[in-house]
């Protein structure tokens, strides 16, 4: 992606434009960088990202690939609102006023507290009819994060964070019913996918607390897929699971690229990347603040 900007137009709305008119592109960030600030310690400051590029299209998934520490995960919840970025700009295709209005409704699972934001999304650039077709993440109300979220952006984590005493079955389906699909065709799309995922039944209506890691895991990678948002944002999904499993995994994430999601990911083993990526990103460490 080269743009250069002319006249009245800032390299952001290019980059806006750009993004809205190739219907195609799903998800687009703009020299991200981020730095964390260690207040208790006299203001530290890690930095952790340093203006990244990035264009994800429908069909593909880039698996974000470099040692530990080079912000592969970082990069991730910046995409999804969980760390608001330092510097650049982040555009999803989709609109979150359509959405907003209930969006605040309570998460049973993952419920990651969105970056604090005072200014309105950016949704100036609109199709044919007047709406708008892209959102700029970065600059978007909570409220309109969370819309996000349920409509557009999927989200598998490294951990499964839920309320205690509710049932695995109830986890899964919330984001089905979030979106107005009915409790019954609801549970039943989750109890197909907890059965592919080889969660026992006799598990389904206990909540997951106390299961091992890898059903856990299991359960927080049904929840993140049923949906079939068309972003999807994986978080080494495969982590703490078999080579059985992580095969079952690999399927449904190659699955969801062929229906036409854009995906990023990060997985832990070479056998899983070769399987599901169509090309990859390497992040390297940023060792010191840059100016």
């Amino acid at each position: 992606m080269t743009l250069t900007a002319s006249g009245t137009d800032t390299l952001s709305d290019l980059a806006q434009r750009d993004f809205a008119g190739n219907d195609a592109l799903m998800l687009r960030a703009v020299g991200i960088s981020k730095t964390f600030t260690l207040h208790p310690q006299g203001g530290v400051q890690i930095p952790a990202l340093h203006k990244v590029d990035l264009d994800v299209s429908r069909g593909e998934c880039i698996v974000l690939v470099g040692p530990s520490g080079a912000g592969k995960s970082s990069l991730l919840r910046c995409l999804y609102g969980n760390y608001l970025a330092s510097a650049g700009t982040i555009y999803v295709r989709g609109s979150a006023l359509a959405a907003t209005a209930g969006a605040d409704g309570g998460a049973l699972a993952n419920r990651g507290a969105s970056a604090d934001r005072t200014a309105p999304a950016n949704e100036r650039t609109q199709d044919h009819r007047g709406n708008a077709v892209c959102t700029e993440l970065t600059h978007a109300s909570p409220h309109q994060v969370i819309a996000l979220r349920r409509q557009t952006l999927g989200y598998v984590s490294q951990f499964l964070h839920v309320i205690p005493r509710v049932s695995t079955l109830s986890i899964v389906a919330e984001p089905l019913v979030l979106r107005g699909v009915g409790a019954r065709e609801a549970e039943d799309r989750a109890r197909a996918l907890l059965s592919r995922l080889m969660v026992p039944q006799r598990l389904w209506t206990l909540p997951p607390a106390t299961f091992s890691g890898g059903e856990q895991q299991r359960v927080n990678i049904a929840r993140g897929l049923i949906a079939e948002h068309p972003i999807l944002l994986l978080d080494e999904p495969t982590a703490s699971l078999d080579a059985e499993n992580r095969d079952v995994v690999a399927e449904l994430i190659v699955e969801a690229r062929e229906r036409g999601a854009a995906i990023v990911g990060i997985f832990h083993d070479e056998e899983t990347r070769n399987k599901v990526a169509t090309r990859r990103l390497e992040l390297k460490p940023v060792l010191r603040a840059v100016a």
